[in-house]
């Protein structure tokens, strides 16, 4: 694989994955890696030179899979409405949505493989989801709710993400984050919906549960701590 084009891409999903369940959302089918090493690897070594990033897209991540649990046991939470899932990887939240009932569901990524992998887990599961795919951080494209899993994992991001996550929030957006512990998570400012215990890869985490927890964001710490 020398370039990455809509058709070797759409190729390279479907030769490294298999259409499966992930353990915790059972309602929902993704294009996932069956031996997430062996995938992780071959895709680094042969992705390097054209600058491809890791496939996180092949993978549901205990975040993800928290927050797609959440939104659809209460589906009212996005019902009828604009919905953005922010990095979404394979697109599982932005499915949930979807099957939850959202009026308008856009899943963004910087990952160009993630187009192809969530143009086919949303065919998979027959639904539609847009795909956005520039960095729409500080951008407001009047969301009503904004989903997030597993993105506190870097410090630079999370200290880009918390400003804009609470202008959305002062504007009237609703924020959900899904996260199993990653290391910036906030320390305050987020209240818990619910906490879940999430099977997830053990070649690419430390465990074989994550304890996950699904937060909103306080009106509080939007209207405080990012004047």
């Amino acid at each position: 694989m020398t370039a990455l084009t809509p058709d070797s891409a759409k190729q390279f999903v479907l030769d490294n994955t298999a259409l499966m369940a992930p353990p915790h959302v059972p309602e929902i089918r993704l294009h996932l890696a069956d031996e997430a090493h062996d995938l992780w690897q071959r895709t680094e070594d042969e992705l390097v030179e054209i600058g491809l990033p890791p496939p996180f897209w092949a993978f549901a991540w205990a975040g993800g899979q928290g927050l797609a649990r959440y939104v659809l046991d209460n589906p009212d939470l996005v019902r009828g409405k604009r919905v953005l899932d922010f990095a979404s990887g394979s697109g599982l939240v932005a499915i949930a949505a979807a099957k939850a009932g959202a009026a308008e569901v856009t899943a963004a990524d910087i990952d160009p493989f993630c187009a192809t992998a969530i143009r086919l887990n949303s065919e998979a599961n027959g639904v539609g989801v847009g795909f956005l795919g520039t960095d729409c951080v500080g951008t407001d494209a009047g969301w009503d709710v904004v989903l997030a899993g597993d993105v506190f994992y870097d410090k630079p991001f999370a200290d880009r993400l918390m400003p804009w996550f609470s202008t959305l929030k002062r504007r009237g957006a609703d924020i959900l984050v899904g996260d199993p512990g990653r290391s910036y998570l906030p320390r305050s400012g987020l209240e818990p919906l619910g906490v879940y215990q999430v099977p997830v890869t053990r070649a690419l985490e430390d465990a074989e549960a994550k304890r996950t927890t699904v937060w909103r964001l306080l009106d509080a710490i939007a209207e405080q701590a990012f004047p």
